[in-house]
């Protein structure tokens, strides 16, 4: 939820007995580490500027579309001035997720007890990469750790006060519940993509199939090598609508079979 201006550091007792260990380029700037630019051509610019002109850049034409160029004209300016500020692309792509996380300290889990809690942070998960797809195609190197993003982890540990499991538990839980929630994000918007190709294709005289994955069953499956995919392709009912309507309810499905785990998971730790 926030970055640039709004991400000041939080405020960290100093190690003892010597310096801080130098935090790699991106963190050092998200958490206060480093002196963010303020030299410019207008003082009009600024580190929050140039995410949020990233954002939209990316919110219309995808993570492939962001350049420091393209969002440099974004804002009016030339490409080298934002250097003044973010140190490159890949600085940029932190400062955009963490940014993705905005709100994650004012953010209220609604429900009682444990388990509608942490539902609802796997939702809200969900809808923030829905409202910014471009975040299933953000490198996976490591998890994100600017202060929005750590906010937000820590509000999902919260839902899980009282519980009985150990700390390093949670965190697995939290884990858990975040990978299958971008993995399947990830492939909800592929799809959305593969479609909009296909759609465009077919306006351009080049005509691609935009299959389901329930189409594709029907066409390829056989009922003596396949017996039970077949039985599940046509056992369900062809409704018309457009590729990954069920989508969301197999997303939801996922979030309360992990849910489940989890409660076995408390039951053993009580």
């Amino acid at each position: 939820m926030a970055s640039g201006e709004h991400a000041h550091p939080r405020r960290q007792r100093p190690p003892v007995g010597g310096e801080r260990t130098p935090l790699p380029p991106g963190l050092d700037l998200l958490w206060g580490r480093r002196q963010r630019g303020r030299r410019g051509p207008r003082p009009a610019l600024s580190v929050d500027s140039i995410v949020q002109a990233a954002i939209a850049v990316a919110d219309a034409a995808g993570l492939e579309a962001v350049s420091m160029a393209r969002v440099a004209a974004q804002l009016g300016f030339t490409t080298m001035s934002l250097y003044r500020y973010v140190t490159g692309k890949d600085e940029l792509l932190q400062l955009m997720w963490n940014a993705s996380a905005q709100g994650a300290a004012e953010l209220h889990l609604g429900g009682e007890g444990w388990r509608p809690k942490l539902r609802n942070w796997a939702i809200i998960q969900r809808e923030a990469i829905d409202r910014h797809p471009w975040i299933t195609q953000m490198p996976m190197a490591a998890p994100p750790v600017g202060p929005e993003n750590m906010l937000f982890v820590e509000r999902g540990l919260e839902a899980l006060d009282g519980t009985g499991l150990a700390d390093r538990d949670k965190l697995r839980v939290i884990g858990v519940l975040s990978s299958y929630t971008l993995s399947e994000a990830r492939m909800a918007h592929d799809t959305a993509r593969a479609a909009a190709r296909a759609g465009a294709a077919a306006v351009s005289a080049q005509p691609v199939s935009a299959w389901t994955f329930d189409a594709l069953l029907r066409e390829l499956v056989d009922q003596r090598t396949y017996p039970r995919l077949y039985r599940i392709a046509w056992s369900t009912p062809t409704t018309g609508d457009k590729p990954g309507h069920d989508e969301y309810e197999d997303f939801l499905f996922g979030i309360d079979r992990i849910l489940d785990g989890v409660q076995a998971l408390i039951q053993q730790a009580q």
